[in-house]
């Protein structure tokens, strides 16, 4: 992986503020043993902790997709906020390692350099996706699962959705825990992120992971009527292997509430194992900067994030997007939620 960097001890603790009779995360978490010569990168995250924690701070698949940055900046205020809070009975550090976080920095300067209209940039981008960022994260996904351990994934566009899909189904096979290699997923979104098979970029993990076959069944809860194309809603429905609840249906018709739609999206798809997926856009504007004025809430984000994650069979957790460029209020605001939502993950499964 050329492109990762590996948090050290004290990289961690320089961010903690250290308080007597407290014992924060950042005191307690685990990195990764760099110096762990084998040539298996899975044997690097061996130990009793249960949790691989890692970022993936990128735009480059939003970018791919008509969209701006923004995304990049999410995994460094969960970091600086998420050492802070404290390691406690019910989520405790040592049961977490925070390996660190992808550095695509040097690829988005190529593709600005290089390219000399907005198609060429896009057409980079979604090159860069495939070739480069696909192949290294979902390289990591796959030593991380070897080792036993559940990815909780942090930062950048929803394209990385399909590495990770792929990196699970691949080593859960060859460990003999599934038939084949595909699973299932479950996502909470605006945008059910289904577009065609166009190149790689953020709105098409999905489609790219059912049609080569690592997806079986497909759950999307929150979608908002106005921002998915026609033709994206029919190829949808069409599938007897997706399942989607708008947010107009749960919210403004209630033809069900928020809760049955969650059951009824885990019935659709418990009976493999499962990619928990969410989309920090889909939660309303005037809270975090997301895309939707009319969106979940934070609580509604929490409970369905308590709710998923009590199924055993969840074998990842994936938060993307969120622009905290668009942030109202100062960036701690994104670094604070996204730690919620990661401990909320953390405490249900306990």
């Amino acid at each position: 992986m050329q492109h990762f960097h590996y948090y050290t001890k004290q990289e961690l603790l320089e961010q903690v503020k250290l308080r007597k009779y407290e014992a924060k995360l950042g005191e307690r978490v685990q990195v990764v043993n760099t110096n762990e010569q084998s040539s298996d990168l899975h044997v690097k995250f061996d130990g009793p902790a249960s949790y691989v924690c890692f970022g993936i701070p990128e735009s480059i698949g939003i970018m791919g997709n008509y969209g701006v940055k923004g995304a990049e900046n999410t995994w460094f205020h969960f970091v600086k906020s998420f050492l802070n809070l404290q390691s406690t009975d019910l989520c405790f550090g040592e049961n977490i390692i925070l390996a660190g976080y992808f550095d695509f920095s040097s690829v988005s300067k190529i593709i600005e350099e290089h390219s000399f209209s907005s198609e060429e940039r896009i057409d980079a981008c979604r090159h860069a996706v495939a070739n480069i960022i696909d192949e290294e994260v979902e390289e990591l996904v796959k030593a991380i699962v070897m080792a036993g351990k559940i990815p909780i994934v942090i930062g950048g566009g929803h394209n990385n959705a399909y590495p990770i899909i792929k990196g699970i189904a691949k080593s859960l096979y060859k460990k003999s825990l599934i038939p084949s290699a595909i699973i299932n997923s479950i996502n909470l979104d605006a945008s059910a992120e289904y577009r065609i098979l166009e190149g790689r970029h953020s709105g098409n993990p999905f489609r790219y992971a059912m049609e080569e076959g690592y997806l079986k069944r497909y759950a999307v809860v929150g979608l908002q009527e106005s921002i998915n194309p026609q033709s994206m809603m029919d190829d949808l429905y069409s599938n007897v292997n997706n399942l989607f609840f708008t947010y107009d249906k749960i919210f403004i018709e209630e033809k069900l509430n928020f809760l049955q739609a969650i059951a009824q999206s885990f019935a659709f798809v418990e009976d493999g194992k499962i990619a928990l997926e969410l989309d920090l856009d889909v939660i309303n504007e005037s809270i975090i900067g997301g895309k939707h004025a009319s969106g979940i809430s934070i609580l509604e984000a929490r409970q369905f994030v308590r709710f998923s994650a009590n199924y055993s069979n969840v074998s990842s957790f994936h938060l993307c997007e969120g622009n905290v460029f668009n942030l109202s209020a100062d960036s701690s605001q994104m670094g604070t939620l996204v730690s919620l939502l990661v401990l909320d993950f953390i405490k249900s499964r306990v």
